[in-house]
């Protein structure tokens, strides 16, 4: 009797553990930057009850953070810790860490490196120019894949079934006045990304920001991660285009090295 009742509390302690994970999940592939109790148990499928209780474990080990005034919760820094451990054991940060030098060196702007992570996608690494007005972004922040230059070269290059299924998901929210929030311009403005071999933006994820990106594929020819040159519109605008060649140079080569040998788009001047 004794064995069955510790096995019973033990299936109920995993079960717990398992719901944990979850909710903490939820918050890493989520693309808002705050959750609330009713959001969470409508998306997992709990009680309001076992949320509350998930919530008050996870911020006891700093994991989630509780906004006093909103009663919204956020990744706290225990998990923001855990995810930039990971980060730093990735080996495509350290094999593009050249690339990206190379790039902030010769264009004089912010080269960056972003990887998808489901339906969105992350900067994981930066070379930031010492210039005194310079473009730097937040690493480890999941952004959607329709807005801007990283994003939209990586849902560009998805399986078509792959950019359908994010459309059907996802409403196509604006970030700034200038993202695209209409499925019929996206899907033309993908097209054009994919004949060009690069993608560009203008202030549609950040205003006041110019971009271009080229996609990073791995040996399956799956695109994985994106490398972009950033910089202050008024400076980088002008010189986008002209630049965009390098960037998909840049990227070809980290291709190559994760074993990819298939050919790309010239770029369009």
């Amino acid at each position: 009797m004794t064995a069955q009742v510790d096995s019973e509390n033990q299936s109920r302690s995993i079960a717990a553990v398992e719901r944990a994970m979850d909710v903490l999940l939820l918050f890493g592939r989520s693309t808002r930057p705050d959750l609330g109790v009713t959001e969470i148990a409508t998306e997992l499928d709990l009680t309001k009850a076992a949320v509350h209780r998930i919530l008050t474990a996870l911020r006891s080990r700093e994991l989630i953070n509780l906004d006093p005034v909103t009663r919204r919760y956020s990744l706290g820094h225990a998990a923001i810790a855990l995810g930039r451990a990971y980060l730093a054991r990735t080996d495509l940060r350290a094999m593009a860490g050249p690339e990206l030098r190379r790039l902030a060196a010769q264009v004089h702007e912010t080269a960056t490196l972003s990887v998808r992570r489901g339906d969105t996608r992350m900067y994981v690494e930066q070379v930031v120019p010492d210039q005194e007005l310079r473009m730097e972004v937040s690493l480890g922040i999941p952004y959607p894949l329709h807005a801007g230059s990283s994003s939209k070269v990586i849902l560009a290059f998805l399986r078509e079934e792959e950019v359908e299924g994010y459309l059907t998901r996802h409403r196509l929210d604006a970030l700034t006045p200038r993202t695209i929030t209409d499925a019929a311009k996206l899907r033309t403005e993908l097209a054009a990304i994919r004949r060009r071999g690069y993608a560009t933006s203008l202030g549609e994820r950040q205003e006041g920001s110019a971009s271009v990106a080229a996609p990073v594929f791995d040996h399956d020819g799956v695109v994985i991660a994106a490398v972009s040159l950033s910089g202050p519109g008024a400076r980088f605008k002008p010189r986008m285009q002209a630049e965009a060649p390098v960037v998909v140079e840049a990227a070809s080569r980290l291709s190559a090295q994760l074993g990819y040998h298939g050919v790309t788009a010239d770029p369009e001047p």
